[in-house]
């Protein structure tokens, strides 16, 4: 399926690769992968995005009393660090499919935070109970997934959480993509984290490629977006008939 969606241009078409990040190559020298993670957890510090995606877990899990939080693909960490500094009794199991991210995370603050459990996980195979979760969070990662991982992270996350939350780059329409990528493609060869913030802009899914991954997965989903600012998908599995 198009990242575009099932009835995407051809324009929004070619505007899409299957070439994967720096983050998601074996092939490539740890201290590359390092530094991109490095360089998102100073913009997510720089721009407080960490503190707002936080507010958002806050919206989905402030009727739940001590809730239990998975954050999926946590890179860095960041996101989990302000989610604890905003509920005094939320627990967090804090993921990464990449071993380095988890032994980073292990070693610092998260790692030694009693409500906290740091755990190498595949979102695409959760190692987790049925509703073990009230809230399952899945944060600027989404966009790394070819769409069958990205259906099974979707039927997964919604069975080991009441609700999964997916906050991820929106893709743009076609003439404001190709303005996107013109004023980052020049720095892509020279610094790791425009490289993959290109990928990350043509790999990025738009609300009807994601409303076609939630039916293809048999959930319901519910969706948030602006231009400018990041999408927003709650995803639940779907009432019995």
């Amino acid at each position: 399926m198009p990242r575009g969606g099932p009835r995407a241009s051809c324009l929004d078409r070619a505007l899409q690769t299957d070439q994967p990040e720096y983050l998601d190559r074996d092939d490539v020298d740890p201290a590359i992968k390092r530094s991109v993670v490095r360089a998102l957890e100073l913009t997510g510090n720089w721009f407080g995005l960490h503190e707002r995606f936080a507010y958002i877990v806050m919206d989905e899990v402030a009727d739940v009393p001590d809730p239990r939080i998975l954050e999926l693909g946590a890179g860095h960490g960041g996101l989990s660090k302000k989610v604890l500094e905003m509920h005094p009794t939320a627990t967090l199991t804090v993921t990464d499919l990449e071993p380095d991210s988890v032994a980073a995370i292990t070693a610092g603050d998260l790692g030694s935070d009693p409500r906290v459990t740091v755990r190498g996980m595949d979102a695409t195979a959760i190692d987790a109970a049925d509703s073990a979760y009230a809230l399952a969070v899945f944060a600027l990662s989404f966009h790394h997934l070819p769409p069958s991982a990205a259906v099974r992270v979707l039927a997964e996350g919604t069975r080991v959480a009441d609700k999964l939350l997916i906050i991820d780059l929106p893709r743009p329409p076609s003439p404001l993509h190709l303005m996107r990528l013109a004023a980052m493609l020049p720095l892509a060869p020279f610094v790791p984290f425009v490289h993959d913030g290109v990928i990350s802009s043509l790999r990025a899914y738009s609300p009807s490629a994601l409303r076609a991954l939630a039916d293809a997965a048999g959930v319901d989903i519910e969706l948030r977006s602006g231009l400018y600012s990041p999408q927003i998908a709650i995803a639940t599995r779907r009432a019995s008939a």
